[in-house]
């Protein structure tokens, strides 16, 4: 067993497919699940003579997520041609951009149960996606298809592909980062980051090196991580591989690699011992980009409070738990419905109330908070009414259940189902003296100390009350009436 402490460098290459009516440099409509091949044209297959035309969306939704990376935006930005062969690459080369991108450095800030944390962004930049290549047989893996086809309604699907420096050194903060990236994305209407159906992809470069070491080592590329979950554990079963390479005497190879998650066994895709020569050259057919400075400023003027900054506002302001403000903010609607509860109700009871009871009541119904018939002020007026203990909790449950199913006013329903909660003080006393003398094992055993009994007394005079007593108040009576006798 080595005694070298290894360090892990990870970088990651996102690929997001933009929020546009129609492609990169053509007029063909954007699709998913359609019939194949029916969004084409002489542009996106590569016809001769067809040229090809930028999509202004496209332009402005890039400057939009520059803007909330962190990024420098140029003063212009230059498409290229990307030249290699595949399949589905009818012209034999990709219009992308390379040495002038639309977004330059930058810094992106996400939030971890450690704190905040910082990743480098090397730049983002337009590109049209590839076809799709559909593969038979062999459980439609490529490596054992009979054949494939080609379906090239994506071919030519605008694509933001963003590039972090190798800052990171763990999956987990591989998978925060992404996480915190797709929801910015998503947020501000830039992409539907849908990583089951391909629209938005991750790549993770990794290399190992001796802890104090500053050059890189060779690197491997696990390729189109489609969950965060599944980047964070291909992370770690890529790192745990390469340490057991070297360790063992071996060298690590450069080379593209499959993470498969059901078995959490680690693939060979193709080898990169040499980087590909692309042949990079300007697009002909294309002038350079030169975004008017004023629009430039009138979009990064118009963002909106961004997630991260969103998340960091709850934790300090409302007192809200890392856990409550990741599970509120996702997706943005939930969080602006929470938001309008947490600005009549104490923001940490509406945090439990909205995240808690209600998803579970709504969701029995197939339905998420934002999209049901129940009104935040609903939710805020069960809350201070459990704040004033003019009701119980198990009541107040009940009555946001009761609102959940048939809708009304909760002061209403506390009034027609009887659940206000027992004011009288004496009739309180009456009942957990009745419970003490009923069970003076119990009363016995509280009294020698076995404070959990405290518990068993407060379960029985709910029962007795259906509810309608103060937990609270009922044990601390309990404490007071056991004490005394």
């Amino acid at each position: 067993m080595s005694d070298v402490q290894w360090e892990a460098v990870i970088g990651i290459e996102i690929h997001a497919q933009l929020l546009t009516a129609t492609k990169m440099f053509c007029g063909c409509a954007l699709s998913f699940g359609d019939p194949a091949n029916t969004h084409t044209c002489p542009v996106c297959l590569a016809h001769p003579g067809a040229l090809p035309v930028v999509n202004a969306e496209a332009i402005r939704l890039a400057l939009i997520a520059g803007h909330a990376l962190g990024c420098e935006i140029p003063e212009r930005s230059v498409f290229s041609r990307k030249n290699y062969f595949y399949p589905d690459l009818p012209k034999a080369y990709q219009i992308s951009q390379f040495d002038e991108p639309i977004c330059g450095p930058g810094r992106f800030r996400f939030l971890t149960e450690d704190g905040e944390k910082f990743l480098g962004i090397t730049r983002a930049h337009l590109e049209e996606d590839a076809a799709k290549l559909n593969h038979f047989g062999g459980e439609g893996r490529r490596a054992d298809a009979l054949g494939s086809v080609v379906d090239f309604n994506r071919g030519g699907t605008p694509l933001l592909e963003i590039v972090t420096e190798p800052e990171l050194h763990n999956g987990t903060d591989a998978a925060a980062f992404l996480k915190q990236l797709r929801q910015t994305l998503v947020h501000l209407g830039i992409t539907d980051g849908s990583m089951e159906q391909g629209s938005m992809r991750a790549d993770a470069n990794i290399s190992i090196r001796p802890m104090g070491v500053t050059t890189l080592g060779t690197k491997t590329e696990l390729k189109n991580m489609n969950s965060f979950t599944f980047l964070e554990r291909g992370i770690a079963a890529e790192i745990e591989r390469q340490i057991g390479i070297v360790e063992s005497g071996g060298t690590v190879t450069q080379e593209t690699l499959h993470y498969e998650p059901t078995t959490g066994h680690i693939t060979s895709l193709r080898s990169k011992e040499e980087a590909h020569d692309y042949r990079y050259f300007p697009e002909p057919d294309l002038v350079p980009v030169v975004p008017d400075r004023g629009w430039v400023d009138e979009i990064r003027a118009a963002l909106p409070e961004l997630p991260v900054d969103r998340r960091d506002r709850w934790m300090r302001e409302y007192g809200l738990t890392f856990e409550d403000a990741e599970v509120l903010s996702e997706p943005a609607a939930l969080g602006d419905y929470f938001e309008q509860v947490a600005a009549v109700a104490p923001p940490k009871s509406a945090a439990n109330w909205v995240r808690g009871d209600l998803r579970a009541f709504l969701r029995e119904r197939g339905q998420e908070p934002w999209e049901s018939d129940v009104p935040p002020a609903a939710v805020a007026q069960i809350i201070s009414m459990v704040e004033a203990r003019e009701i119980s909790m198990p009541s107040a449950k009940q009555v946001l259940a009761h609102v959940v199913e048939h809708g009304g006013d909760p002061k209403e329903v506390v009034a027609s189902l009887g659940l206000g909660a027992i004011q009288d003080e004496s009739a309180l006393i009456a009942i957990v003296d009745a419970l003490i003398a009923a069970n003076p094992e119990q009363a016995a055993q509280l009294r020698d100390g076995k404070d959990k009994l405290v518990g068993f007394f407060v379960g029985q005079a709910m029962k007795a009350t259906q509810g309608r007593a103060d937990p609270g108040r009922i044990g601390e009576l309990v404490r007071e009436r056991v004490a005394a006798s």
